[in-house]
């Protein structure tokens, strides 16, 4: 194979993507059987396999059973916004976002101790093993579910404190910022790093996603003069949802 020139099966499925993005093949169509693909494109049944695998991969396929492969419908991506940019009020950015009149999301959450692990130890600048409140959230929109997070607070800053569980008590929902000043901790400095991979199963069978597909992570932590407070992943279907950024200019 020289230089520049791609296997059969990704031409193929190369060529069956253009037709799904044009148009030629409109969602809920039926994808061309494995004998039409051999037939019309003059390969073997190995690259047929191969190039439909690939679209499935991609999600642009679904496999019906006993009915075949068909196109799936292509949602339109919605934004979820992220700011540094916080009310005097207080309150998370999902309910920043949901606080302009037409937002139609609801959570749900649920917060435990638990043992920190290697890595999230590593996030917070704490040892492996110790003792950590972590709060699983789910997020909806028009009841379809758009978000999962998992945060992680060191209970040596937040335990036997009136904020220790992050949604009850008096400062309940209101966000990391100002739950911590509640207790003297002052957040001056939050990070979050962008990364995409495979969603896990347990995460697609909640988001509505099938397997393969990809989801965006953004990890979060929030640092107070330098020492790390809370930290954060949220898990975001990357087929129906653009994170957008907006910072301040100081």
């Amino acid at each position: 194979m020289t230089f520049g020139e791609q296997p059969a099966y990704l031409r193929v499925a190369g060529d069956l993507r253009k037709k799904i993005v044009d148009g030629q093949l409109p969602p809920h169509t039926r994808l061309p059987s494995q004998a039409r693909i051999r037939q019309e494109y003059g390969v073997s049944d190995t690259v047929a396999l191969e190039a439909r695998k690939v679209l499935m991969a991609e999600g642009l396929v679904e496999g019906r059973s006993g009915s075949g492969t068909y196109v799936r419908e292509r949602p339109v991506p919605r934004r979820i916004s992220r700011s540094g940019y916080r009310p005097t009020g207080g309150a998370t950015p999902f309910r920043q976002e949901q606080a302009d009149g037409e937002g139609r999301g609801t959570w749900e959450s649920s917060s435990e101790q638990a043992e920190a692990s290697v890595a999230v130890a590593e996030r917070l600048d704490i040892e492996p093993g110790e003792r950590v409140m972590c709060t699983k959230y789910l997020f909806r929109e028009g009841g379809e579910v758009m978000m999962l997070s998992t945060s992680w607070e060191p209970l040596s800053v937040t335990g036997r404190t009136p904020v220790m569980l992050p949604e009850e008590g008096p400062l309940g929902g209101m966000g990391v910022v100002e739950r911590m000043r509640a207790i003297d901790v002052i957040v001056d400095n939050v990070a979050e790093e962008v990364g995409a991979r495979p969603g896990l199963a347990e995460e697609l069978l909640v988001l509505g996603g099938v397997p393969g597909h990809v989801v965006l992570v953004v990890s979060r932590t929030f640092y107070a003069s330098g020492r790390p407070v809370e930290t954060a992943d949220v898990v975001i279907p990357a087929d129906r949802y653009r994170v957008a950024y907006h910072l301040p200019v100081k």
